[in-house]
């Protein structure tokens, strides 16, 4: 076997062991941890998740989720807890600890003094009956039988145990607050996330000129106004009503079919029943319709009137795209 062979081979085999305890997983939510996220979603406080090692890593992770998804969660290091950290514990918090064989050192010393100051505990761990699944009030069950290390030692199936039964706490958290798209957009207002679950069609138009005419414009004009608005594009409107658009291409078109537009008018050469996107519209929703229609623009209505263009430039610009 080939040095490259070998390698696709063991990704594979670390792929196919993580992967079916992921899929294992499954039988293991059951009521237990039903009543967790009950309690949790019921709770006036947060949620504070401790850990040690790479289960510590796994926390980080979990309480970033359950932070950006409604759920208030502090991580606290299982190490710097028996060190002083512990205050991080108000009254009315839940723990979570989380540790493949629950008989750590650590947790042992942990694990009584959490339970000292009335705090409920929940356990996410790989063994029900170690001294952490024995003392927890509830066991999260991440079970994994073996690790895809080829020694059984380096976390890498237990750990993606871990963070899966984290995300599925978390997502049913999620939908038992009812969380929505705009809630998620006030928790990620930065970066492209953000953009997509709050800018609108309006905020983009702003951001360009208004270019119009009339259908009665000299082809000359309509050149000279695509032109100077630099949009490629210019919508043709009565009374604030949107009757056509004439873009680049209309334009070169006409061209190919003539040798002089004198006295051709934007009424000749515009294209009725243009695409159209109203100005409350998210803006995602113009980067689809875009590409729907194999389209660069979309004119925009506010009410019924023309008030501007988005552009697809406006959506690569604002890191939508």
């Amino acid at each position: 076997m080939s040095t490259t062979e070998q390698i696709i081979a063991i990704a594979k085999r670390t792929i196919r062991i993580e992967s079916e305890a992921i899929a294992h997983l499954e039988s293991l939510v059951d009521d237990e941890f039903a009543a967790a996220a009950e309690y949790i979603y019921k709770s006036k406080g947060r949620v504070i998740i401790t850990g040690i090692g790479k289960s510590a890593n796994i926390a980080t992770k979990i309480v970033a989720t359950l932070n950006s998804t409604g759920t208030p969660a502090i991580f606290m290091h299982a190490a710097d807890a028996i060190h002083g950290d512990l205050g991080t514990i108000l009254e009315n918090d839940t723990v979570i600890c989380i540790s493949k064989s629950g008989n750590t050192p650590e947790i042992k010393v942990l694990v009584p003094l959490i339970k000292g100051i009335n705090n409920k505990l929940i356990a996410i761990t790989s063994n029900r009956e170690s001294f952490l699944g024995q003392q927890a009030d509830f066991v999260l069950h991440a079970f994994a039988e073996k690790e895809a290390c080829p020694n059984n030692l380096a976390p890498t199936t237990s750990t993606t145990a871990q963070l899966v039964m984290g995300d599925a706490l978390a997502m049913a958290l999620l939908e038992l607050r009812g969380f929505s798209s705009s809630d998620f957009a006030k928790f990620h207002p930065g970066g492209s996330l953000g953009k997509k679950l709050y800018t609108r069609v309006s905020d983009l138009a702003a951001l360009n000129a208004k270019p119009e005419v009339s259908t009665g414009t000299p082809v000359k004009d309509v050149i000279v106004e695509i032109s100077e608005k630099m949009l490629g594009v210019t919508a043709v409107v009565e009374n604030e009503k949107i009757l056509g658009i004439i873009t680049d291409g209309d334009l070169r078109r006409m061209l190919a079919k003539t040798d002089s537009f004198k006295g051709l008018t934007a009424k000749d050469i515009m294209t009725q029943n243009p695409k159209t996107i109203d100005a409350d519209e998210m803006a995602v929703e113009a980067m689809e319709r875009m590409d729907q229609n194999g389209i660069t623009q979309l004119l925009v209505v506010d009410n019924g009137k023309y008030t501007g263009v988005v552009h697809i430039h406006n959506l690569t610009k604002e890191g939508i795209i």
